[in-house]
């Protein structure tokens, strides 16, 4: 049977399934291994919690929507702030709560409907929030670039990496087609790794002292209010990412998802699916962009095949070796990737503004755009009692309150 009969009769074979799941794979293990080195998790964990994480979201959404559910990039920030403050276990904690604002939200959505979620999270601060996640981590990239920050020079071995590992990365994010289109951040840190194995700073002690299986090095969270209330905020931003990449979803496969099985089904679904990961130590989840791109060019919708690859993500996980590999990724590596994709990230919020038609000759919107942008990257901090908010959370909690209580004006006001 052909791959395109087999796909329109939804009767792949275990091989084709195979296949089409290690697609899925590739195209999410570069962002998925990213957040747990920049936040000091470990990757076999963050393996193991996408993949379940996913398999959970299926269940909840009754196998109907094909959507795989890997590392989130929003709540890096927040991890680091509660885990370098309160330790990791305590940034953990805060991930669970995080989820569970999913599953309040989705309650809410099933009882009165989503229009009141367009009064609290306009496009005008969902926007300027995102460009506050990638401008707020843009000193985590430059810092990994091995010398750019205190003068480099081209004869340091590390900022050869680093330069390449760039180059690599924005060439592929340019100019590559197909699938590889949908991966230049893995492509960018696999020629970046095997540049500076051969630029020889690449430690392999790790990996040989790795078993080759075993079981990944779960952890259990510890909760307290002023860790939870800081992640909290941070849920509603990706709440909001959810349901644009849920809409993405629905047109590529034409299927109304909002509706069939429900947006509260997949709020739930990834809500949950994020605090499980914080339960068992990993990062947070969200529904992930590249791997709708993938169902794009490929055309395969089947939720067997996306199944098929977070099988394989909790497979990998109990692979030791691969995992102390992983750790082997030199910070230049690491660099070179993140200065492209932390940039991409803040270009997706000037694109959220500019595909919503927001008016900045309106003082209204320029006041609230500008305070959050200020807040967030400038690294704010605002203590109410025990409860610490830091940069992003306290910036989108002030754009909440500055679009609720701001007078509309009429017209674009100079």
């Amino acid at each position: 049977m052909g791959l395109q009969t087999a796909v329109k009769e939804n009767k792949l074979s275990i091989g084709q399934n195979l296949a089409l799941g290690f697609q899925h794979v590739f195209a999410m293990f570069g962002a998925t291994v990213l957040v747990p080195l920049l936040t000091g998790l470990d990757p076999t964990v963050a393996f193991f919690t996408s993949g379940i994480g996913t398999l959970l979201f299926m269940v909840l959404t009754k196998w109907q929507v094909p959507a795989y559910l890997g590392s989130s990039f929003a709540f890096i920030t927040p991890i680091i702030l509660l885990a370098r403050n309160f330790g990791m276990p305590y940034a953990m904690g805060g991930v669970v709560a995080a989820g569970f604002v999913y599953a309040l939200v989705a309650f809410i959505i099933a009882k009165i409907g989503t229009e009141w979620i367009d009064r609290v999270l306009p496009p005008v601060v969902i926007g300027s929030v995102i460009m506050v996640i990638g401008l707020g981590l843009a000193s985590h990239a430059v810092q990994n670039l091995a010398g750019l920050v205190e003068g480099a020079s081209l004869a340091d071995p590390n900022v050869q990496v680093a330069l390449f590992t760039l180059a690599v990365t924005v060439i592929g994010t340019m100019f590559f087609k197909g699938f590889f289109a949908v991966v230049p951040i893995l492509i960018g840190v696999v020629a970046g790794y095997l540049f500076a194995v051969l630029r020889g700073i690449v430690d392999f002690s790790l990996v040989q002292q790795a078993a080759w299986f075993g079981i990944p090095n779960f952890s259990l969270p510890k909760f307290n209010t002023a860790a939870i209330f800081t992640m909290l905020p941070v849920a509603l931003v990706t709440i909001t990412e959810h349901l644009g990449d849920v809409g993405v979803l629905s047109t590529i496969v034409g299927k109304n998802f909002y509706r069939k099985p429900g947006l509260h089904r997949t709020l739930l679904g990834d809500g949950l699916a994020t605090s499980l990961a914080g339960f068992l130590g990993g990062p947070p989840n969200t529904t992930y962009g590249e791997n709708v791109g993938v169902l794009a060019i490929t055309g395969v919708h089947n939720v067997s095949v996306v199944a098929t690859a977070a099988g394989i993500a909790v497979a990998m996980s109990f692979m030791q070796k691969m995992g102390a590999l992983v750790r082997t990724i030199p910070d230049p590596v690491m660099g070179g990737v993140c200065v492209v994709l932390f940039g991409v990230i803040a270009a997706s919020g000037i694109r959220t503004l500019v595909d919503a038609g927001i008016d900045f000759g309106d003082k209204r919107n320029l006041v609230i755009s500008s305070v959050i942008l200020v807040l967030g990257i400038g690294g704010a901090e605002l203590s109410l009692g025990p409860i610490t908010l830091p940069g992003m959370p306290l910036a989108t909690l002030v754009g909440i309150i500055l679009n609720l209580v701001l007078p509309h004006t009429n017209g674009a006001e100079k």
